[in-house]
């Protein structure tokens, strides 16, 4: 059966993807602003729905609160990032730096998160929690999607 981790990891390879593309983009292609508009979509449903659903239950362990803490501090990095790339100047040569920086940060967070926090929380929630998880995730994530792409 599907879990939470499996949910998570899909959204994650659509992160990764929508990063190499943002990274790629060349300006005279007119499609920079559509590839980050996509890519910031995705983070923010996926990091609401993580944060709900993931982290909110395993903040209430001991084992559990400081790399929640960390990866919450994480996320809000990456949101300040997109922010920052969203009100640059999409043909000027400091928009790619800043979306190799995107890039990198989110890289840096799912890595982090599959090798560490995944195994962390893994310890912390039972068989029926993942599963349980999973379908919370999935409505939250899919109706953020809707409410992100609206704005």
């Amino acid at each position: 059966m599907r879990t939470i981790y499996d949910a998570l990891r899909e959204s994650h390879e659509i992160q990764r993807s929508l990063c190499r593309s943002l990274v790629r983009v060349k300006p005279e292609s007119g499609k920079r602003e559509s590839v980050l508009e996509d890519l910031r979509i995705e983070l923010a449903a996926h990091a609401a729905s993580e944060e709900r659903f993931l982290y909110a239950p395993i903040l209430m362990d001991d084992m559990g609160l400081n790399p929640s803490r960390h990866a919450l501090a994480e996320h809000h990095e990456i949101d300040e990032c997109v922010e920052e790339l969203m009100q640059a100047e999409y043909d000027g040569g400091s928009w790619l730096a800043r979306a190799k920086e995107l890039s990198q940060l989110v890289h840096h967070h799912l890595k982090e998160e599959e090798t560490k926090f995944f195994q962390t929380s893994g310890k912390i929630l039972t068989g029926t929690q993942k599963l349980e998880l999973t379908r919370h995730y999935d409505e939250d994530y899919l109706r953020m999607k809707t409410v992100l792409a609206t704005k």
